[in-house]
């Protein structure tokens, strides 16, 4: 009876903290009250309070720039970082993997290295793959980084050998890494209001962010952050290749821009799934954030709400709404550079 009755305690109190449950408790009740509506209404309204009468020229080092599309608005932050992507002589990795070859698999590297033949430079003397061999061996030494991302996605076992994308890295400049994340007034069709793009020099990590102080603007904050890329650009993003490139793109026929962004890019929602979903709650990018890094963020708005306080900022022109949104936007990019700096220690 004694065993029943504290496992029945035990119980209770688990089930307490949930909000579903007959009688949550109040940490249960205050952290439901956190994510609702109600919250986030009563928070854009502090919001409005704090920063009435202030202007976007008062945030911490925002400036006006121009562009061929008119005015826009950018706000620059550094901070220091330690950033090591060290030499794993990647090219050598590649001549140790078989099956980057035409018609070699799992398997039949398998049985072509049990024969002797362990990379890709043995198999010029083999009957079969010699030309092909000889041909990849031939190249590789003048294969760019684009051409080698391009190898690496295109073969049929990338996703058994994700990894090796990772370790390509150290193929290219740091400074060619462009972390970036973009706010929207919803999921389709309708104006980016936020463009974020960080950027590693020397020490120091540099995000730069272009505001839509108004509707109009939107062709400027696009050809602002076009100025950031040249051919050696490497997008690094959060589900970007899903959501945010391609976003950008359509935006771009909107707004009658003529670019290719059909850049290297690194989308780390997929390499952390695959490196890390059997030891966290789920893969999101502030889950990633909380246990791995040990950030908590405070004052964040959800993404759903994001369209909800733009729209507060221009009908009241109050910039209180958008503080969060900008600072929400601006640790997306730093923590990319974090994530992709762990990632790469992880496969090596």
């Amino acid at each position: 009876m004694t065993d029943y009755s504290e496992h029945e305690l035990y119980l209770r109190k688990v089930l307490s903290n949930s909000i579903g449950s007959l009688n949550p408790s109040e940490d249960a009740k205050k952290e439901a009250r956190k994510y609702s509506s109600s919250y986030f209404n009563d928070y854009k309204q502090r919001l409005l309070n704090e920063y009435e009468g202030k202007r976007l020229m008062d945030i911490d080092n925002s400036e006006v720039i121009s562009t061929s599309f008119g005015d826009t608005l950018r706000i620059t932050q550094k901070e220091e970082i330690d950033f090591d992507i060290y030499d794993n002589d990647f090219k050598s990795q590649m001549n140790s993997n078989l099956k980057l070859l035409p018609k070699i698999g799992i398997r039949t590297e398998q049985n072509l290295k049990d024969k002797g033949y362990t990379t890709i430079e043995s198999l010029k003397n083999h009957d079969r793959y010699c030309d092909a061999a000889s041909k990849f061996m031939e190249n590789i030494d003048d294969l760019s980084f684009c051409e080698i991302i391009e190898i690496l996605d295109n073969n049929k076992y990338s996703k058994k050998c994700r990894d090796n994308v990772l370790k390509s890295i150290s193929l290219t400049d740091r400074e060619n890494f462009k972390f970036m994340d973009i706010e929207t007034l919803g999921l389709s069709n309708v104006p980016i209001i936020l463009i974020g793009i960080a950027e590693i020099k020397k020490n120091k990590i540099i995000s730069s962010q272009y505001f839509l102080r108004d509707i109009y603007e939107e062709g400027a904050i696009i050809e602002a952050y076009l100025s950031h890329l040249d051919e050696d650009s490497v997008h690094v993003t959060f589900n970007g290749k899903s959501f945010d490139v391609p976003f950008i793109k359509n935006r771009c026929r909107y707004n009658r821009l003529d670019v290719d962004l059909d850049l290297p890019h690194l989308d780390l929602m997929y390499f952390a799934k695959n490196l890390w979903k059997d030891d966290l709650p789920n893969c999101q990018l502030q889950t990633i954030e909380r246990e791995l890094f040990g950030i908590e963020r405070e004052g964040d708005v959800p993404g759903q709400y994001i369209p909800n306080y733009y729209n507060t900022y221009l009908s009241e022109r109050n910039i209180g709404p958008i503080v969060p949104i900008i600072e929400h936007n601006r640790q997306d990019i730093v923590s990319l550079a974090s994530f992709l700096e762990k990632m790469y220690e992880e496969v090596n």
